[in-house]
C-alpha cells in the first residue's frame, strides 16, 4: 500500500524491467513531472523467408553481357537450323549451340554464398546443385539423344529421344537427386524463364561498361555490323559462283511469310528456354532437402505376411515357367489347349504388368519395413531379395514369350519397344537387388533415369527399323509369309534390309518409301536417308508390280 500523496512505484520483472500497470497498455507510471511516459514497444520480428527464397534465391545482381551475347547467338543459330518436318543435322547444331551458351553462363557466374538452409539441411559435399560430373553427364546425354536425329531417319524414335532429352536437359540445369527433388525440378524451367526476365533486363546496361569491360549496347552493335557485312559479301559471292550460291541457300532460313513466322516462333521458344536455363545454372536451386517425411515403420507381421504369400505365389509361377523354358513346353501347351504362339501372345502383357507392379510393391515394402534391429534388416534382405530374384525369372519368361511371338507373327515397332522396356525393367531389378543388399537406395533414382536413357540410345544404336525389316525378310525367306503393307510404312532406315527381297515384293515394299524421300537441305542432312538414296539409286522402281492389293504374302 502507498500513503496518500506518494508516487506509486511501478512493478518490476525478474530482471528489474518495469511492467506496465494493468489497464494502461503502452504507458508507465507518471514521472516526477506528473505526465505518463510511453512504454518501449518491442520491434516486430522479421518474417521468415519463403520456401522459394530459401531453396531457390536465384542469382544475385544482373546477367553478364557475355552471357546475354552467348544466349542471343545460340538462339539465332537454333531458330535458323532447326528442321520441323524431318530430323536432321540442324537439331544437333542447335543442341551444341545451346550447350555452349549454358556453359558460358556457368563459367561466368558470380559466386554467391549458399543460403542458410542449405548449410543446415544438406549433407557435407552434397548440395542441391548437380555435381560437375553429373552435370556434364546429363548434358552429354542430352546432346547424344538429340544427335539420333542426324543418324536415324525413324521419326518415332527421334520423338522418344526428344522427350528423354527434355528430362536429361532439365536435370543438367536444375539437379535433384531424390524422387521428390526430380519431380520439383521438372516444374522449374517455365518459372525460371519468367524469373529470368528481370535478371536479363538488369544486364542490358546500354552505354555503361559492364564487369567484362564492354557494354551490352556495344556488343549488339558489333553483332549488327557483322551480320551486315556477312549479308553484303555473301550476296556478292553468291552471284559470282553457283556452287557457293547453293551452299548459302541451304544455310539461310526460309524468307517467306510462313517461314518468317515460324522462325520468330522458334526464336521465342528457344530464347525463353535458354534464358531460363542460364538463370538456373547461374545459381541452381537447393533440392537436396526435398524429401518426404519418413513414414511410421509397420509392425513386422503387417508387411511380412503379405510378402511371404506373394513370394509363395511367385515361386509356383516360376516353377511352371521353368518347365516351359527348359523342355516341358509340350505338356504345358497340351494342358492349356493353346498353340505356342497363342500361349506367348496371351501372357506377355500380363507378365509386363506383373513386373511393373512388383517394383511398386518392393518400393513400398522397403519404405515401410522396420530396420531398427539386425533381425529386421536380415528379414528385409531375405524377402525382398527373394522377390527380386523370382521377378528376374518372370522377366526372362516374358522376353522368351516375345521372342516366340515375333517368330510367329513377325517383328513390329511396338513389339521391339516393349521388349526393350522389359529388358530395362530387368536391369532395374538387378539394381534393386543391389540396393536391398546394401540397404541404401539414394543412388537408385538417378540410375533409373540413366539406364532408361542408355536403353533408348541402345535402341537407336541397333537401328530399330532396319532390325525389324531384317527379321521380317529372314522370316519370309524361311516361311514365305510377309506383310508388305507394314514394311512399306517403315522409315528410310529399313531400305538396305528391304532391298534383299526378291521381286515383286521388293518394288512393293520400297515404292512408298522412295516416294516419301525428298532431298534434304544442309540442316536436314540425315545419314539414314542418305544411305537409302544411294541404295535406291541402283534399284529400278519405275514399273510398279502387282502388290496383291496390299494383302500379305
Amino acid at each position: 500500500m502507498t500513503s496518500p500523496g506518494s508516487v506509486p512505484v511501478p512493478a518490476t520483472g525478474p530482471t528489474g524491467a518495469q511492467i506496465p500497470p494493468p489497464g494502461r497498455p503502452g504507458t508507465v507510471a507518471p514521472a516526477a513531472t506528473g505526465r505518463p511516459q510511453p512504454w518501449p514497444v518491442t520491434p516486430a520480428l522479421p518474417r521468415p523467408p519463403s520456401l522459394i527464397a530459401r531453396r531457390w534465391p536465384g542469382p544475385s545482381g544482373s546477367a553478364r553481357p557475355l552471357v546475354l551475347a552467348a544466349l542471343t547467338a545460340a538462339t539465332v543459330v537454333g531458330a535458323s537450323t532447326l528442321t520441323m518436318v524431318r530430323p536432321g543435322l540442324g537439331w544437333l547444331v542447335a543442341a551444341l549451340a545451346g550447350t555452349a551458351a549454358l556453359v558460358t553462363a556457368t563459367l561466368n557466374t558470380t559466386a554467391t554464398p549458399a543460403p542458410p538452409a542449405a548449410a543446415t539441411t544438406a549433407r557435407p559435399g552434397a548440395t542441391g546443385a548437380p555435381g560437375r560430373a553429373a552435370q556434364v553427364a546429363w548434358a552429354a546425354a542430352t546432346v547424344a539423344l538429340v544427335a539420333v536425329g542426324t543418324v536415324r531417319a525413324a521419326g518415332w524414335l527421334f520423338a522418344l529421344c526428344l522427350l528423354a532429352a527434355a528430362v536429361t536437359g532439365t536435370l543438367a540445369v536444375t539437379g535433384g537427386r531424390s524422387p521428390l527433388g526430380m519431380l520439383v525440378a521438372a516444374t522449374l524451367p517455365p518459372a525460371a524463364t519468367v524469373r529470368a526476365l528481370p535478371w536479363a533486363v538488369r544486364g542490358l546496361r546500354f552505354g555503361q561498361p559492364a564487369t567484362s569491360g564492354i557494354a551490352v549496347g556495344r556488343i549488339l552493335t558489333s553483332l549488327a555490323i557483322s551480320a551486315g557485312l556477312l549479308l553484303l559479301f555473301g550476296l556478292l559471292f553468291s552471284s559470282a559462283d553457283a556452287v557457293f550460291e547453293n551452299l548459302v541457300t541451304g544455310l539461310l532460313p526460309d524468307v517467306s511469310s510462313v517461314g518468317v513466322l515460324g522462325w520468330l516462333a522458334r526464336l521465342a521458344l528457344i530464347g525463353g528456354a535458354l534464358l531460363g536455363g542460364a538463370f538456373l545454372v547461374s545459381r541452381p536451386p537447393d533440392l537436396e532437402g526435398l524429401r518426404p517425411t519418413p513414414p511410421r515403420p509397420a509392425h513386422r507381421l503387417e508387411w511380412t505376411l503379405p510378402l511371404v504369400l506373394l513370394v509363395a505365389l511367385f515361386s509356383v509361377f516360376v516353377l511352371v515357367q521353368l518347365t516351359v523354358l527348359f523342355g516341358g513346353a509340350g505338356h504345358v501347351l497340351r494342358t492349356a489347349g493353346l498353340t505356342y504362339a497363342q500361349y506367348a501372345r496371351g501372357g506377355f502383357w500380363q507378365l509386363l504388368a506383373v513386373t511393373a507392379l512388383t517394383l511398386l510393391v518392393i518400393a513400398i515394402a522397403a519404405r515401410r519395413a522396420p530396420k531398427a534391429t539386425r533381425a529386421d534388416r536380415l528379414l528385409v534382405r531375405i524377402l525382398l531379395g527373394t522377390l527380386t530374384g523370382l521377378t528376374l525369372v518372370i522377366v526372362a519368361s516374358a522376353l522368351y514369350r516375345m521372342q516366340v511371338y515375333a517368330d510367329a507373327y513377325g517383328a513390329t515397332r511396338l513389339r521391339l519397344v516393349v521388349a526393350t522396356i522389359e529388358l530395362w525393367l530387368g536391369l532395374l531389378f538387378v539394381l534393386v537387388g543391389v540396393a536391398v543388399v546394401r540397404m541404401r537406395a539414394d543412388w537408385l533414382p538417378r540410375l533409373v533415369i540413366g539406364t532408361a536413357v542408355l536403353a533408348l540410345l541402345g535402341l537407336a544404336l541397333v537401328n530399330p527399323d532396319r532390325l525389324i525389316a531384317d527379321r521380317n525378310v529372314d522370316r519370309y525367306l524361311q516361311t514365305g509369309r510377309l506383310d508388305v503393307t507394314y514394311l512399306s510404312g517403315l522409315s528410310a532406315d529399313a531400305v538396305p534390309a528391304l532391298a534383299r527381297l526378291p521381286e515383286p515384293m521388293r518394288v512393293c515394299a520400297l515404292g512408298q518409301i522412295a516416294a516419301e524421300l525428298p532431298s534434304d537441305g544442309l540442316w536436314g542432312t540425315n545419314l539414314g536417308r542418305d544411305r537409302a538414296r544411294r541404295e535406291l539409286s541402283s534399284i529400278p522402281l519405275t514399273a510398279r508390280a502387282d502388290c496383291n492389293d496390299g494383302r500379305s504374302w
